[in-house]
């Protein structure tokens, strides 16, 4: 069947369709002694589900071998399915979720609307891509339905046990704030959630709930780790990364890339946030209301950062303006 792949003995790795531009999200299962580890769960869409069945039964798993849920961050994409999961397998089944990431859920998933449109409107976007917007994430929170029943909270710094492994719990922030990746260093194999994504950069946006600087936090991470044993990293989307090193130098050139672009895209004079991410990505006429909330975000982070190091200035205002200092 398409979309699963055997990684080694204990580790499956099974696509699950996402209805956006990036198409599916890698979810992981780990075989233990006591049941399988489900690491990350997917978007709660009638393809996500029919997927995860097709894939039980190719495997043959029934929903009650699933002993955990080990989720990486509380993105829609890797949290939607979660509670659904919860419900199919065992209501009393462990799911385990980053502390730092409890703020996110508050947000995202009780918020009515009203702060993420402010945001967009604050970062000069105008109201009929608002409207789009607000539509699109609406739906994607309800694709998120129904929450789990129960949860308990995962520390970085820590050990747990994913199928018949034992991980070190390391906090990755910058894609999200709170998001953990797994490292097993008797294999020297990682589960990097979306921290490192071969094809793809990983989005970091400046999002209304987000801590400050999340670009910075993001690129002090990668430093971090870039000299971590890893012989195979399996990511949350994309194809899975065999040159840890060189991947997260391409990653840091490319920021840097992207913040000479960012400093060009205001010249001359001064420029919103929404007219930077204009400038910034290629083909925005095409771009669905899910790009354009990315898009802002992504070039929101990479001003600030520039502000930050002291190479913009911003003129306060109900709509923030940037310029070259």
């Amino acid at each position: 069947m398409t979309g699963i792949t055997r990684i080694t003995d204990d580790i499956v790795q099974v696509q699950i369709p996402l209805p956006f531009a990036l198409s599916s999200v890698n979810c992981y299962l780990l075989r233990g002694e006591a049941g399988w580890t489900l690491v990350d769960a997917g978007l709660n869409t009638a393809a996500a589900r029919s997927q995860w069945k097709t894939a039980l039964n190719e495997l043959d798993i029934r929903p009650a071998n699933i002993e955990k849920i080990v989720l990486t961050h509380l993105h829609p994409d890797h949290f939607g399915l979660a509670g659904w999961w919860q419900r199919l397998a065992d209501e009393a089944m462990p799911l385990y979720l980053p502390a730092g990431e409890q703020a996110l859920a508050a947000h995202f998933y009780s918020d009515d609307g009203a702060v993420h449109q402010q945001w967009l409107r604050a970062g000069g976007m105008d109201e009929r891509t608002v409207a789009l917007i607000e539509k699109s994430a609406a739906q994607t929170r309800a694709a998120t339905q129904p929450h789990p029943i129960q949860q308990t909270l995962l520390a970085a710094e820590r050990k747990i046990t994913l199928g018949s492994r034992t991980f070190d719990i390391i906090h990755a922030p910058g894609h999200s704030d709170g998001q953990l990746i797994f490292y097993d260093p008797a294999d020297a194999l990682l589960l990097c959630g979306d921290h490192v994504l071969m094809k793809i950069t990983p989005n970091v946006g400046l999002w209304p709930h987000t801590e400050p600087n999340p670009l910075g936090r993001f690129l002090e991470s990668l430093n971090a780790l870039r000299g971590l044993d890893v012989r195979l990293a399996l990511p949350g989307h994309k194809a899975l990364i065999g040159d840890w090193r060189g991947r997260i130098e391409e990653l840091c050139a490319h920021h840097e890339t992207r913040l000479c672009q960012t400093l060009a895209a205001i010249e001359p004079g001064a420029a919103t946030a929404f007219e930077v991410a204009e400038r910034l990505f290629n083909n925005t006429a095409g771009f669905t209301a899910h790009e354009w909330r990315f898009a802002l975000a992504e070039a929101a982070a990479h001003l600030e950062l520039l502000q930050q190091q002291g190479r913009l200035r911003v003129q306060r205002a109900d709509i923030p303006r940037y310029q070259l200092k």
